[in-house]
């Protein structure tokens, strides 16, 4: 570490000597509601040198002695421009206005576009939370996930499925963060809607690659999500009332310009009709969500941040089948400013999922989870106006639950038996620097170590050998039986893991209007979801690295080109290459579910993916939207671990359940009027992986099919169009409230798309025989909606 101080110090004051230089420092809010303003462009206008607002608004500017002009842009906001005559450090706080004319913001893109190209930023993907709102969504309910997947290298294994896939990785290879708190299961409804309330976001960002080393702990991307802060001067509300749910979003100043408060509610409804429908129906689903935030502005250099979000899923079938499951976080946050070139941030952070499953014709209650505890501190010293770098330390801890069972109610027999529960430790340290070399060259490059402990636990399998045996007879794996147990006191370590995990990005710009950029990342992954679906499901069970589970390691490189056709368009095309090393695999027909044995079923293999994205958009005038495209393969492999194994699959590679050829998205909205507005999207994309069978034999007289190679066949092309239409009835100016009604068509033309194909037996035909048929099921049809959104 003090070789790198060393290092930076010397680059920092070469050619310093010569001017005197002097910081500005300050924090960048919205004027009507003092949020502050994330990603936010400093510009000093003579020589277009420039920096961003961080996570917190906060910035560091450092320039010559002298009068300088200062031009502060940011996206939807009006353009701020002032003077400063540098003499010593200043602070310069400045609250922004939302911008009312359409003009200015076309200028303000212009600036943003400017500081984006010549940053070694790449593989990023930022949303407006304005821009996933217009976009299309079933039963008119706004989904952050699935608007995310309309950006190129971005989709998920198919209609109604949980989770999202970045560059051909699977579902649990993505952190997704909420206020820096990790979101274990990102889905309701069972993948159909979204955890993240729209309501509740105020910033959004997709690290596809590229991704700094502050970030770590999964293999393929980052989902860094931001909640707003609150109102600091006055009380508003907002919300909306849709066929699905209704949601509620209250914000107000506890102590005005000092203290504020946010919390936002959104629920499902369709259980509250049922008995209207059918009045002895006793069956619920639905889901239920709360956001909630506290700051307090201590001084000018301490800001306190309290945040929270607790979110469930209830469906049952009367009281015979009960099934509940959801995410609960929180996070205590300090930001110290410890002068105008060292920001940091503490935080202390409780993440907890938990799955319940009662059934009571079999007696059974069944509930299992996950849990960690997370303390990271990050610090960021801005040398001057060049170099930036930042550094901390995390730690985790882990509380795996795979599973409890226990009888629902005295008398049934089911004896209690818990899993035994998993614990580890996960710990990191990391320095990325941000490092402008010169007016052409900017660059990013860091490395983070990481640290997995595996601890101690009660009723460890101990096996002769491998816990995977292979039978030569029937070319299968097949499960070994433990010769015994042991226990190990948890405070104790069984396994250690450490990787160093370097990241280097950088830019070349061009001119102002265009660069090629670059980014090389290594990744280490210690806990992974055990499921054997093409997509994640709420009983899946996160497991931690150990003696038979390997961490995963990712290695990818990436090249890009960017670039700005007159401040109203743009162009992004990268091209990405990433391999995987120890990916999870399982033997055929492995038991997942309530499994103590979970070793015994997994083999490690390794994974690859390849491709090519491509975006164009345009992001401001009437007409406004864009058009992404990516070509891309995934793909994973499991050879045997002798020569006589044949593997999984015989060892050939063979596609994910997740890979998609071609996926194509075309975004287009029009704002007709002031009253009117209109969206659209269309989706195409290459069917989703699966096995069919290529013949079958008779057995003991019935007709048994036999599958091909894994995932060698595909569902049918999928591809749909949605409409959207909001119209803002005529505002009265002695009215507080304004209101919207969107109405919304997903599937505007009907298609039938096959969510899966399943193969089946019929006896009631002609001939009287027993023949094999294959059954589709498509999940959606045409589906209207209308919502009505209002303010005040």
């Amino acid at each position: 570490m003090k070789k790198i101080y060393l290092i930076i110090f010397l680059l920092t004051t070469l050619g310093s000597f010569s001017q005197e230089k002097f910081t500005i420092t300050g924090t960048v809010k919205d004027a009507n509601s003092g949020e502050t303003l994330i990603g936010v462009s400093i510009i000093e206008k003579n020589s277009s040198q420039g920096t961003v607002t961080n996570e917190y608004g906060f910035y560091s500017f450092t320039l010559t002695k002298g009068v300088h002009t200062i031009e502060i842009s940011y996206m939807g906001y009006d353009l701020y421009k002032t003077k400063v005559q540098l003499t010593e450090n200043k602070e310069l706080n400045i609250d922004l206005q939302e911008s009312t004319e359409s003009l200015e913001e076309v200028v303000i893109s212009a600036y943003t576009e400017k500081i984006s190209i010549k940053k070694a930023e790449m593989s990023v993907n930022k949303m407006k939370v304005q821009t996933i709102k217009e976009i299309p969504a079933v039963l008119g309910e706004v989904d952050v996930l699935k608007s995310i997947v309309t950006l190129p290298g971005v989709t998920n294994a198919g209609e109604g499925q949980s989770g999202f896939n970045v560059r051909g990785g699977a579902a649990d290879q993505n952190l997704v963060l909420l206020d820096e708190a990790t979101l274990f299961n990102s889905s309701h409804l069972f993948g159909f809607f979204s955890v993240i309330n729209a309501d509740a976001i105020k910033d959004l960002k997709l690290y596809k690659g590229g991704i700094p080393s502050k970030f770590g702990g999964r293999i393929s991307s980052v989902l860094d999500i931001h909640q707003k802060d609150g109102n600091k001067y006055e009380f508003h509300g907002n919300g909306g009332i849709g066929l699905l749910s209704s949601r509620l979003t209250l914000e107000g100043p506890i102590q005005k310009k000092k203290a504020s408060f946010f919390v936002s509610g959104r629920r499902s409804y369709a259980d509250l009709f049922l008995p209207i429908v059918q009045p002895d129906n006793k069956s619920k689903a639905y889901f239920y969500d709360l956001n909630t935030k506290v700051n307090w502005e201590v001084d000018s250099k301490n800001k306190l941040y309290l945040s929270g979000y607790f979110g469930r899923d209830i469906f049952s079938l009367g009281t015979t089948f009960v099934n509940e499951y959801g995410n609960a976080v929180a996070n205590l946050r300090w930001n110290h400013i410890f002068n105008s070139q060292l920001f940091s941030n503490l935080s202390l952070i409780y993440s907890n999922y938990y799955y319940g499953l009662e059934i009571s014709v079999a007696g059974f209650q069944w509930d299992s989870g996950l849990e960690n505890y997370n303390l990271k501190y990050d610090l960021k010293q801005y040398f001057n106006d060049d170099i930036a770098i930042n550094y901390g330390v995390q730690a985790i801890n882990y509380v795996f639950n795979p599973g409890k069972i226990q009888p629902s109610e005295p008398g049934t027999g089911i004896e209690t038996n818990q899993i035994a529960k998993k614990y580890a430790i996960e710990n990191a340290i990391y320095v990325d620097v941000e490092h402008q070399l010169n007016e052409n060259i900017d660059l990013r490059y860091g490395v983070r170590w990481s640290n997995f402990l595996r601890l101690g636990e009660s009723e460890i399998n101990v096996y002769n050998g491998s816990p995977v045996l292979y039978n030569e007879d029937t070319k299968l794996y097949e499960q070994a039986t433990p010769i015994g147990q042991v226990d190990m006191d948890k405070s104790k370590v069984r396994k250690t893991f450490n990787n160093l995990e370097p990241r280097f990005s950088i830019a070349y710009a061009l001119n102002n209007k265009s660069s090629f950029k670059a980014s090389y990342q290594r990744m280490a992954q210690y806990i992974h979801i055990l499921s054997n679906t093409q997509s994640p499901t709420p009983l899946d069970i996160w497991t931690p690295s150990g003696e038979y589970i390997k961490p995963q390691l990712s290695d990818q490189i990436a090249f890009g080109y960017s670039r700005d056709f007159n401040n109203m368009y743009s162009l992004t095309a990268e091209i990405f290459g990433k391999t995987v090393k120890n990916r999870i695999d399982y033997i055929d027909g492995a038991e997942l579910v309530a499994q103590e044995a979970i070793e015994s079923v997994i083999l490690n293999g390794k994974a690859r993916a390849y491709g090519l994205e491509l975006m164009f958009k345009k992001e401001e005038g009437k007409f406004n939207g864009w058009i992404s495209y990516t070509l891309s393969r995934s793909e994973q492999q499991t050879t045997g671990r002798t020569a006589d194994e044949v593997g999984i699959n015989n060892g050939n590679w063979y596609a994910t359940g997740y890979d998609k050829t071609h996926d194509l998205t075309v975004i287009a909205n029009y704002k007709a009027s002031k009253k009117w507005k209109f969206n659209s999207s269309f989706n195409l994309q290459t069917g989703q992986p699966v096995t069919y069978a290529d013949g079958s034999y008779g057995y003991l007289g019935l007709n048994i099919p036999n599958y091909g190679p894994r995932n060698s066949k595909r569902l049918p092309l999928y591809h749909r169009v949605d409409v959207s239409a909001t119209y803002v009835p005529e505002k009265y100016e002695s009215k507080k409230w304004k209101g919207e009604w969107v109405f919304s068509v997903y599937n505007l033309y009907n298609r039938q798309n096959a969510s899966s194909i399943s193969f089946g037996q019929d006896e009631n035909n002609e001939t009287g025989t027993t023949r094999n048929i294959t059954e589709r099921l498509t999940m959606f049809g045409i589906i209207p909606s209308v919502t009505f959104n209002f303010k005040f």
